[in-house]
């Protein structure tokens, strides 16, 4: 969600070399920089958490208290004209709108190497918060408090406006919510489309699997994964996954066009963007927002949609819920195993032929759907079986194994094969 620029506004002039000029330039642009070809080699992840005073995780945080915590680590948003150093192991930090933390590893050829990058640095961060007396959430929303916005910037306020006329979900999805985010290539031209679909299928299966948001504001939401819930809430339909393509860059490119702009970037406080104002009907009619957009402003719009994929160079996998301690290496592992090769992604395609659309089914009631219960079943036994495709060291290998065979002994199935 978040980015280098969003505590101060860049000059903005409207200049002819910058200016998007109509719809199929745009559409153009688009397409070639959400979906870059090559061999599917690299992995990330990026991982969040809540943020809470271990003495009382009810208790409001205070966004001083989090800047002291990270010290030089401490993202432009929260600690304005300072240039963050990475974690020792090379991960960034970043803060988001409600006080959440994320690293964002580097990538790497490695699955082993990116575990034990990922671990280190999610250990120096825990590191850091508890000198100030703060620990991380083991849960993918706030269990214990409302949203509340720590982030005073244009970009957070301007968005917070336009999910606001929608609806509750946008607040809950930018203050109280904390995900896994896994990062793959996008693959060869001739894979991508195959892949893309791959990694949109496993969605509703791998979201029951690993649902771990069942409160939200100190009640039960009804929910499996409250905080899933709340992002499909956010701004739908460009929150829900589109359906299988052959073209999924020209898909996207659409898509994102249609899409509303949220914020629109200016030289004050208000980055307040025309309500139901698209970004094609931007470049149709500049008047509406008082200037030509430019590329720029459309890599910053590309920035605010939030599918449970999204294609950005690589495809970033959004849909699963942040995992108590270590706990995320198992959705990891499970996600390369299941896309590092065209033929089990063949395979995943077809296991998932009945579940990929139940987004709101996974939502809610996760392993209790029996097409995601069955769906998760077939998964975790062909992932099991392809664990061998990544490098994973043998401690790492037992660890997911273990973990899968507790998750697929607790699957409602008579049907059961442990990996």
């Amino acid at each position: 969600m978040g980015t280098p620029t969003e505590t101060t506004a860049p000059p903005l002039p409207d200049q002819p070399s910058t200016a998007l000029r109509d719809r199929d330039e745009a559409e153009g642009y688009v397409a070639m920089v959400c979906f870059k070809h090559g061999p599917p080699r690299l992995h990330g992840v990026e991982l969040e958490w809540t943020v809470h005073h271990g003495s009382d995780p009810c208790r409001p945080l205070d966004a001083e208290l989090l800047s002291l915590a990270l010290g030089p680590h401490a993202p432009p948003t929260i600690h304005p004209r300072h240039a963050p150093l990475r974690l020792p192991s090379g991960s960034l930090i970043t803060v988001e709108p409600g006080g959440q933390v994320e690293i964002s590893t580097p990538p790497t050829s490695s699955a082993a190497a990116l575990i034990s990058v990922a671990t280190a640095d999610a250990a120096s961060l825990a590191g850091l918060l508890e000198r100030c007396g703060l620990v991380l959430g083991q849960h993918g929303t706030d269990p214990h408090r409302p949203p509340n916005r720590l982030l005073q910037v244009p970009r957070y306020e301007a968005m917070q406006a336009a999910f606001d006329r929608i609806g509750p979900h946008g607040s809950a999805m930018m203050c109280s919510t904390a995900s896994v985010q896994v990062c793959l290539d996008a693959g060869e031209a001739d894979q991508c489309p195959a892949r893309w679909q791959a990694a949109c299928a496993l969605g509703p299966a791998l979201v029951a699997l690993f649902a771990n948001s069942p409160h939200l504001n100190g009640r039960r939401t009804g929910w499996a994964s409250s905080r899933l819930r709340a992002t499909l809430g956010t701004c739908p339909p460009v929150t829900l996954a589109p359906e299988p393509s052959d073209d999924p860059a020209s898909q996207w490119a659409r898509m994102a066009l249609d899409a509303p702009v949220i914020c629109i970037r200016a030289g004050g406080r208000s980055w307040a963007a025309p309500p139901g104002l698209t970004f094609a009907a931007w470049i149709a009619k500049p008047a509406f927002a008082g200037r030509r957009p430019t590329f720029e402003d459309l890599d910053y719009h590309l920035s605010t949609l939030f599918p449970p994929v999204r294609p950005k160079g690589y495809l970033e996998i959004r849909y699963l819920d942040a995992q108590p301690g270590s706990r995320w290496v198992t959705p990891f592992a499970l996600l390369a195993a299941l896309m590092a090769r065209p033929s089990t992604i063949d395979e995943v395609l077809d296991v998932t032929q009945a579940s990929r659309g139940r987004w709101l089914q996974a939502a809610r009631d996760a392993l209790a759907d029996p097409v995601l219960a069955s769906a998760a079943h077939k998964l975790i036994v062909l992932g099991a079986d392809c664990l061998d495709h990544l490098d994973l060291t043998a401690a790492q290998h037992a660890q997911v194994l273990t973990d899968l065979a507790l998750r697929l002994a607790a699957i409602p199935t008579n049907r059961r094969r442990r990996p």
